[in-house]
């Protein structure tokens, strides 16, 4: 039997039900719903956007292609908050549509990107490293 040559975390019906249960949720939060609702109006688009990125980190598939770090950065008033909420309810959709292994390596991988995308978009708080809450709080420096 041929193996992959790399693990897949999430099968494409998992990836599919953690994007659709965070963006519907995402509509109706009351700090993150706005900020997608200024930039978003036909979900159809970014959701498929969203599973090909979402099974491309869970699954090192490669069919996302885009650039999020420029699309965040136009986000005016992103701010760590923001990152913070976006993770929590990421974490909360992820263990519990997908308990277990499967969920908790969501978590971690959307942890990660919730740091990157904070120290690449956003200056770092002086004095301080950026911390989201991931327990990850790399040392960063300001974006130009």
């Amino acid at each position: 039997m041929s193996r992959s040559p790399h693990p897949q975390y999430a099968t494409e019906a998992e990836v599919a039900l953690v994007v659709e249960t965070f963006y519907g949720r995402v509509r109706h939060h009351p700090e993150l719903g706005p900020v997608f609702a200024a930039r978003i109006s036909d979900w159809g688009p970014h959701l498929a956007k969203m599973k090909d990125f979402w099974h491309a980190v869970m699954n090192t598939s490669g069919r996302y292609k885009g650039r999020p770090v420029e699309v965040h950065r136009a986000i005016p008033g992103l701010s760590r908050d923001l990152f913070a909420a976006w993770l929590a309810l990421f974490r909360e959709v992820a263990a519990e549509v997908c308990p277990g292994r499967t969920g908790a390596i969501f978590a971690e991988k959307a942890e990660r990107i919730a740091e990157s995308l904070a120290i690449a978009c956003l200056p770092a708080p002086e004095g301080a490293p950026p911390d989201l809450g991931t327990g990850l709080g790399r040392e960063a420096p300001p974006c130009a």
